[in-house]
């Protein structure tokens, strides 16, 4: 279980993360929004040891992340960072199969959980094709699937950390990573999705972290945070926000 206890982090004299307290919960989507500049990448960048923190601390199963092994972070905790730079013309079954990096469970296996995790991702068609030769949004589902391998097939004690990874992708693609997504928290891991898209944020995730200017807003279910005067003063933008009239979750509609 990933902890973060009243993390600051600032760069320089100025905070950039401030106060941030949260656990991720085995089986859940904990989705992150805010406006631009609101610190969420930062968060993320803290939660996985990338960012050093100013005060505050980040526990996996209680141990302090700095204390895992390299092998040992890297099969409980898998990270998808907003930009991934690739610039060699590997076999995408090759970037996905970067993932089993930590594992020696043999090539066999390997080869079929990079398969389970491109079809997870929507991807399977990708196979033998260039990575170079691939559009954005096909390399943001590629690199999915290898985060996915990397933990695959999911379980409690495991983390996934995405970083908008609907940024590049068609409406289609965008509601099938997420998808994706729930199915492997169904399977016990826990999950945190940086987003933009409000009423995607409300139908996937189970609990909302809302940031402003590094500091927490709200940290709910998507009903208790994405409310109208809630979201006017945090982005400037009114809303109606209504039940779904089929599924019954939040929907914001732009006045």
């Amino acid at each position: 279980m990933l902890r973060a206890h009243h993390l600051h982090v600032r760069r320089g004299r100025k905070a950039v993360l401030s106060d941030v307290t949260l656990q991720l919960e085995p089986g859940e989507v904990l989705g992150v929004l805010g406006p631009n500049g609101a610190g969420k990448s930062t968060l993320l960048g803290a939660l996985c040891g990338e960012l050093a923190v100013s005060e505050g601390d980040v526990s996996l199963d209680g141990q302090a992340l700095s204390h895992w092994s390299g092998t040992q972070r890297a099969q409980r905790l898998a990270v998808l960072p907003q930009v991934s730079t690739l610039d060699f013309a590997f076999a995408v079954e090759e970037v996905v199969g970067m993932g089993r990096l930590p594992y020696h469970t043999g090539r066999a296996r390997d080869d079929e959980i990079v398969a389970a995790a491109l079809a997870a991702a929507d991807a399977g068609h990708l196979s033998g094709r260039s990575y170079l030769a691939l559009s954005g949004g096909e390399r943001q589902r590629v690199h999915l699937a290898r985060v996915l391998a990397q933990l695959w097939p999911g379980q409690a004690g495991q983390t996934l950390l995405l970083d908008e990874p609907t940024s590049m992708l068609d409406p289609l693609h965008q509601h099938t990573t997420l998808q994706a997504v729930h199915e492997f928290a169904n399977r016990g891991a826990a999950v945190l999705v940086i987003l933009h898209d409000l009423n995607l944020a409300a139908r996937y995730c189970d609990r909302v972290l809302l940031l402003e200017n590094g500091r927490p807003v709200a940290l709910d279910t998507p009903e208790q945070v994405l409310r109208p005067e809630t979201l006017q003063a945090v982005f400037g933008l009114e809303v109606l926000v209504q039940p779904h009239p089929e599924r019954g979750h939040p929907l914001i509609i732009a006045r």
